[in-house]
Parts: C-alpha cells; sequence; structure tokens
C-alpha cells in the first residue's frame, strides 16, 4: 500500500534538508551553508503514534545552479508537489518574509492541497513574535521549529498527522517492509540514476552529464513480482585527492555508509571506460565489508558490436583477482535491457547470504578437505589441527574454525578452505567471513581430529 506524502518545499537555505532530517531521525541529507545543495527528491517513511507517512525533501525553488541544472531542480520539485498529499512550506523566521517567499506561497495556494507553514531557526521562544509577519503569507497560522535546537518536533508531527486526518491510519500489517535495500555504487557517470528511473519507470533521480549531479545517497523504494525494494542511488566517487569541498566529503562518507547498511551492492562500470583507481579503491571497500555484490557493466549497448561479454568479464576477473566469485551483469539502464534479470540475480545473492548449513554437514565437508590437503608442518614437524568448525552468523555467513593454532595456517591455506566452502556450499557468490579460534580448555569437541592424525606418507 502507498503512503500518504509530505512534500517539504521552500526557497534555498530556509533548512528543508535540516528539517528532513531532524523528522527522519538520521542525518540523511547533506546540510551545507552552500546554497542548491539538495538537488534530487529524498524521501523517508516515518512512523509516529502508530500512523505512517513519507517526508519528501526537495531543492530550493528558485534556485540558480552552478551546473546549469535549474530547470532539472525544478522539474523535480514539481513533481513532488503534484504527487503529495500535503506541502509543508519552510521559512526563514531570522531573515523574514521574503518576496520569493511570497511567489512560493502564491503558487501553492493553487495546489488544491492542505498546506502547513513552518517557520524554521526559532531557537528561543523570545523570538516567536518575529513570526507574526508570516500570517501574510494567506497560509494560515505557523509551526514554530527550530531542527537546530529540537524545538517543538512533537508539535509539528501532531500537525503534520492532524493535516493528513485518515490517510496516515495504516494498519502496521499493511505497511511493507522492504525485501531488500539494493546500494548502487560506481565512479560517476556510470549511469546510476538512469538506472533508478529505469526501475520506476518515472524521472525520479536528475540524469546529466554534469559529473557530480547526484550529491546525497537518495533512498527509492519500488516494487516488482509484489515485493517491495529499496534502491539507493548513491554520489558517484572521486579519488580522495580529489574531494575538495565539504559537500563532495559528506557525499563520499553518505556512499559508504550505504555500502555497509545495503544488502546487496550493485557495483557499476561504463562499458565505455577503463576501469580506474576509483573503481578498485570502491570494489575493496564493498570486499572489506563482506557484501555480496555484482559487477554491472552498463552502457553496453554501446560496446556489443565491438567486444563480446567474455573480454570485458575476463577485464574484470584480471582487475579483480580477490573477487573472482562475484557475478557480472551486462545491462542498457537507459533501454531497461537485463535489468529484471540483474534484479532477479541480486535476490538470488540476497539469499545465499542469508543461508544456514547444519555443523554436521559443515564438519563433514571439512574432515574431507583436511584429509585431502592437509596443512603444512610447522618449523618444529607438527601439524596444526582443526578440530571443528560452525556457523555462527549470516550476512555475510561466518564460519568459525575452533584449531590448535590459529598463526600456524597460512594464508594460501586459509584460502583453500575458502574455495572448499564456497565450491561445495550454497554461498558460491557471496563473501563468507571465516574465523581462525584457539580451541579453549573447556571445548571437547574434536569432530575433524581424526582426519588430521593420518600417517605422513
Amino acid at each position: 500500500m502507498s503512503l500518504p506524502q509530505v512534500a517539504i518545499v521552500g526557497r534555498p537555505n530556509v533548512g528543508k534538508s535540516s528539517i528532513f532530517n531532524w523528522l527522519a531521525g538520521q542525518r540523511l541529507a547533506i546540510v551545507d551553508h552552500v546554497a542548491g545543495v539538495t538537488r534530487d527528491r529524498m524521501t523517508r517513511v516515518i512512523e509516529y503514534d502508530e500512523r505512517y507517512f513519507e517526508i519528501i525533501d526537495t531543492g530550493g525553488i528558485g534556485i540558480n545552479d552552478v551546473d546549469d541544472l535549474s530547470n532539472e531542480i525544478e522539474e523535480q520539485i514539481n513533481y513532488a508537489i503534484s504527487t503529495a498529499q500535503i506541502l509543508m512550506m519552510v521559512v526563514d523566521t531570522r531573515e523574514g518574509v521574503t518576496g520569493l517567499d511570497e511567489r512560493i506561497a502564491k503558487r501553492l495556494r493553487g495546489c488544491g492541497v492542505p498546506l502547513l507553514l513552518v517557520a524554521n531557526k526559532v531557537d528561543h521562544e523570545k523570538y516567536d513574535i518575529e513570526t507574526s509577519e508570516f500570517f501574510r503569507l494567506g497560509l494560515g497560522e505557523p509551526t514554530i521549529v527550530s531542527a537546530k535546537s529540537n524545538r517543538n518536533k512533537r508539535q509539528l508531527m501532531s500537525e503534520i498527522c492532524k493535516a493528513l486526518g485518515a490517510l496516515a491510519d495504516l494498519p502496521l500489517d499493511t505497511v511493507d517492509e522492504p525485501e531488500m535495500k539494493i546500494a548502487i555504487v560506481g565512479q560517476r557517470n556510470v549511469g546510476k540514476s538512469t538506472f533508478v528511473n529505469t526501475l520506476l519507470d518515472e524521472p525520479r533521480m536528475i540524469v546529466s552529464e554534469v559529473a557530480g549531479t547526484t550529491r546525497d545517497s537518495v533512498d527509492v523504494r519500488f516494487e516488482m513480482d509484489g515485493k517491495s525494494f529499496v534502491a539507493i542511488d548513491t554520489p558517484g566517487l572521486r579519488r580522495n585527492k580529489s574531494v575538495r569541498t565539504d559537500i563532495e566529503f559528506y557525499s563520499t562518507h553518505r556512499a559508504q555508509r550505504t555500502v555497509r547498511y545495503a544488502d546487496v551492492v550493485l557495483m557499476f562500470f561504463d562499458a565505455s571506460r577503463r576501469i580506474s583507481k576509483v573503481d578498485r579503491q570502491l570494489c575493496h571497500y564493498v570486499e572489506s565489508h563482506y557484501k555480496p555484490c555484482i559487477f554491472v557493466v552498463n552502457k553496453w549497448d554501446l560496446m556489443s558490436e565491438h567486444m563480446a561479454t567474455e573480454r570485458w568479464a575476463e577485464y574484470l576477473h584480471e582487475n579483480f583477482t580477490a573477487q573472482w566469485n562475484v557475478p557480472i551483469a551486462f545491462i542498457t539502464a537507459e533501454t531497461g535491457r537485463n535489468v529484471k534479470r540483474l534484479l532477479s540475480h541480486a535476490q538470488m545473492l540476497f539469499k545465499q547470504s542469508r543461508d544456514r548449513v547444519q555443523t554436521s554437514e559443515l564438519n563433514r565437508l571439512l574432515r574431507l578437505a583436511v584429509q585431502n590437503h592437509p596443512p603444512s608442518l610447522n618449523a618444529r614437524g607438527k601439524r596444526p589441527k582443526i578440530y571443528y568448525a560452525a556457523q555462527i552468523g549470516v550476512a555475510p555467513p561466518t564460519i568459525v574454525f575452533k584449531c590448535s593454532n590459529p598463526k600456524a595456517f597460512s594464508n594460501t591455506y586459509r584460502r583453500y578452505l575458502l574455495g572448499v566452502l564456497r565450491d561445495t556450499l550454497s554461498f558460491g557468490e557471496v563473501p563468507i567471513r571465516m574465523i581462525m579460534e584457539e580451541r579453549g580448555s573447556t571445548d571437547s569437541k574434536n569432530l575433524v581430529d581424526a582426519a588430521q592424525e593420518q600417517p605422513e606418507t
């Protein structure tokens, strides 16, 4: 069931993104003194007193964008206004009523939906009297708040729910939890936002040839085959030494946080460009956090006549040898080619990462592995022993090996064990976290040791 939407609108730098973060209870949108930071619509589901609605952050109305994206930003604002059940106009009490405020109020009055006027930046009640001038906007009595000072949050939430009325009275079981959270990452201009728009079949994200158009990590809910998903479009990343502004720094930080938050990561490459240092850094970040990943080669329509998919796959494997098991998808986001197949594969990885193996099956497999290839003797002529293994977690599948001396197992042998697990269990395409621990004095289990007592031949 779709949720009622509350669009936060207003001129630049009145605190719309601050209020969005404040109501969401998280630092989601970038807040900066530079006007025009927010470009795309950002959304978040809010629960208040067992009532549900979705808030939407928008760009500043009337902004002159430095990258000449003013028309695209205005289209995003218009779409948010046209689909919202409530419009929440934010004004800056410190600056008072401006001519742009008056023009925006006039525009909103003709939309035919309930309007809430929110006077922001009223950090102390002694400044409440200064909000009286906003009555002349013709939007009724302003709700006085301060996102920075956490003032009157409950009052604002109550006003929103009052304006929504029965629209927000949704039973808990009708508010679908997403089946899977998908992070869409990659360097700039590889087609991530185009991919999101294709998923939704609407211009949800601004698409432009200007590098760095997307600045925030933007959550987008969509449905496929009756299931709810969240796709998270992230800012295109740059090399660290190229991150020169606060906005770029926080964009990079949010993209990395999105990787940590996601269930599956779609790592985008442009088929017409070479793999870069940024790609390698990002793939290493995904690998280090044990996230299921698909390498997505986008814009394949530009290369399909000149190169076989096998050559690009070989190129990826040569550059990311530690991620040889990561599946590869070739798509054209603009036309939707292979997009549904990609999402189906992402669901498979999601299920793999949450699978469990029985301890008995795991140790049977481990006995065979050790028997076929025992660990090497140490300097004193003794062979380190593995006593038993058990899966202790999922997402990622986490397997602990209880052994006599963890440091005695070489990296080569650890990779051998990991390969055995990947080849024989249901974790073939997802990262596995493998932990070698010394067996405690009170632990009497010895499920593998018999296979290690074989005499030398």
